[in-house]
């Protein structure tokens, strides 16, 4: 996943429904699970008594903090994202939350999901919105073409699919 504190474009802001339940469950892991945890180890190493050069004890405020810093960017990106909950009228253009296959000159296919910067993953297929191609790809129509300027010079991707996921919010 990316973390990208410094984004403040519109865009930025927006998150799927599982981008932001994932992100919820990360803040709830690291708040009631692993950070009880790492105190707890932490006051044993503090037990053992000199603290300078108790490795066990300097490595736990040393993950302690990491722990902290990850809870407070999580509780306040939380608050500035917004949820994009519900499927575009238009299910026949390219918006945020889409499943997108293209198409490339040599014929290769790929599909990806456009989805927010604090949830891209290239493994699972999931593209950032602020990403060059999904940046060209929205509000497209099934068949058209986008041109894409890439490290390697411009590519051009036909668009070959375009679908909706139905909405759950019981998930």
């Amino acid at each position: 996943m990316n973390k990208s504190p410094g984004s403040t474009s519109a865009s930025a802001r927006y998150i799927t429904a599982d981008g932001e339940r994932a992100l919820r469950e990360e803040l709830q892991y690291l708040w009631k699970v692993k950070r009880p945890e790492v105190t707890q180890a932490v006051r044993e190493a503090a037990a053992q008594g000199d603290r300078s050069e108790n490795a066990e004890y300097i490595y736990g405020k040393k993950q302690l903090r990491e722990i902290d810093r990850r809870v407070r960017f999580l509780s306040k990106r939380l608050d500035e994202l917004t949820v994009v909950d519900r499927l575009p009228n238009d299910q026949s253009r390219v918006y945020f939350g889409a499943w997108v296959t293209v198409e490339d000159e040599a014929g290769e296919e790929q599909c990806y999901r456009l989805v927010g910067a604090d949830e891209f993953d290239l493994s699972k297929g999931y593209l950032s919105i602020n990403s060059p191609l999904a940046r060209a790809l929205i509000g497209k129509y099934l068949d058209d073409e986008v041109s894409v300027n890439t490290p390697e010079g411009w590519k051009v991707y036909g668009i070959t699919g375009i679908r909706y996921e139905e909405l759950n919010a019981d998930k």
